[in-house]
């Protein structure tokens, strides 16, 4: 259950950082209402989830479900580059996560 709810943790993670691209300034309320509502629950879901999983663990696999889920919101949605080394760099999380997971 707490791979779970890490995981989950990550996705709000991916919306906090897209509703982050949009607030300017904290100034556009919808989306400063959504960035906060993802911050609150992604770490939340962090600290609930670092109960059963070593906290470096659990944060490294957080920032890496973030980073990766950021990055390819960027590239799907907002025209970001796709070159194949930024794909093998992301895929190469991708495998630090999994082993983390193997190890925890």
């Amino acid at each position: 259950m707490a791979w779970a709810l890490l995981i989950l943790g990550g996705l709000f993670e991916v919306g906090f950082t897209t509703c982050l691209r949009f607030v300017e300034g904290f100034r556009n309320l919808p989306w400063t209402l959504g960035f906060l509502a993802s911050v609150s629950l992604s770490m939340g879901l962090l600290e609930v989830s670092s109960r059963s999983i070593p906290m470096g663990t659990a944060y490294a696999v957080w920032g890496g479900i973030g980073a990766i889920g950021t990055v390819l919101v960027g590239i799907l949605f907002f025209g970001e580059a796709a070159a194949p080394l930024r794909l093998m760099l992301i895929f190469g999380i991708v495998l630090c996560i999994a082993g983390l997971k193997l190890v925890a």
